[in-house]
This record gives structure tokens, sequence and C-alpha cells, in this order.
């Protein structure tokens, strides 16, 4: 396993214990070092020949940096490298994980996939971004209603998706269906 990440400035940074955006400025690439504890690389040095699948987390670091999907919506452009990361494992066969946001990368770049980000509906509050669904749909990909404790699987494409945090559950609901979109890569891989 190795992690990678894009040596690109943050969007922006944000203070979480208030927040709200500071003025600080950050590197990606060092910032995703200081939580992985330095064992990381640049992702325009990932080559998918020399790995089974590949694994992107979620997280509003995926919908402001890895792409626009925060400011611009379905307009959203989608970071070179992560392109062509993608691009390379779909081109290979080779198993992609997506959660949380990371799927609308996906339904970028991949036009007809199938995802998931959840329900289409707001479903008991538990659901505050449901309208993401509709947003994959305008895409052109078909958005798979699932529970936060499942993944689904796009055999076609070899894509597995699940919500995670886009569904507003207890961590270990969470923790369940990241485990099972790891699963579902490690059985396609």
């Amino acid at each position: 396993v190795k992690i990678f990440a894009p040596n690109i400035e943050q969007r922006d940074v944000v203070n979480h214990l208030k927040g709200s955006p500071t003025e600080e400025k950050r590197n990606v690439l060092v910032e995703s070092a200081r939580l992985a504890r330095g064992n990381i690389q640049d992702l325009a040095e990932l080559k998918a020949d020399e790995f089974d699948a590949v694994i992107f987390p979620g997280g509003f670091g995926v919908a402001k940096n890895l792409c626009s999907w925060a400011v611009d919506g379905k307009n959203c452009t989608v970071n070179e490298h992560v392109n062509s990361t993608l691009q390379a494992f779909h081109s290979a066969k080779k198993p992609i994980g997506l959660c949380c946001i990371s799927p609308v990368l996906a339904a970028k770049v991949f036009p007809g996939c199938e995802v998931t980000v959840g329900q289409d509906k707001n479903v008991d509050g538990r659901f505050p971004d449901a309208e993401t669904a509709s947003a994959i749909a305008e895409l052109g990909c078909k958005h798979i209603c699932k529970n936060v404790n499942e993944s689904h699987v796009d055999k076609a494409n070899k894509i597995v998706t699940t919500c995670a945090f886009m569904c507003k559950a207890p961590l270990h609901e969470i923790f369940d269906g990241i485990g099972t979109m790891v699963q579902e890569v490690l059985k396609l891989a």
C-alpha cells in the first residue's frame, strides 16, 4: 500500500475548531504527508502498472482540491493527475474504490458509470447532500441508492463506491460501508 497526493496548493485552509477559512496557505502533498506521517508520494509519480487497485478517500479535500465540485458542482474540473490516474486504472481494467464525495470523480471522468453517494432523497435527515445524486444523473451516470453500511459495484467499469460521510450516521456504520468498499475492490483486484 502506498499513499499519494497531488503537489498543489490547497483551495483554502479551514480552522476546524471555528469552521471558517483562514488566510493560511498549505500544500496538499505536505498536508497529506502530515496526516500520513510522511509516508507519501506525489500523485504525478503514481504508475498504475505497479498497483492492483486504487482507492480515493472523500471529504472536502476531494471536493476542493482533487476537483472543483465544492464550487462548481457538476460543472467541476478534475485535477489533471487525478484524471490521468483514474484513466490509467480504468484502461488497465484495474478496480477503483471511491467513498464519500469522491464518486463524483468517476461520474465526471467516466460518463455512463454507476456510483453511489447514498440516497437520492434526504431520508430521515440523514442525507443532507442528496441532490448530489441528481447531479450525478445529470452527468449521464446512474446513481444507485445504498445505505451507509453498503457499497455498490459497477462491474462493467470495476468501480466500487460507498457514501461514507455523505450520510449522517454513527461512525461504526460509516466504517462498515468503507469496509465493504475495500473488500469489493480487493475481490476485483
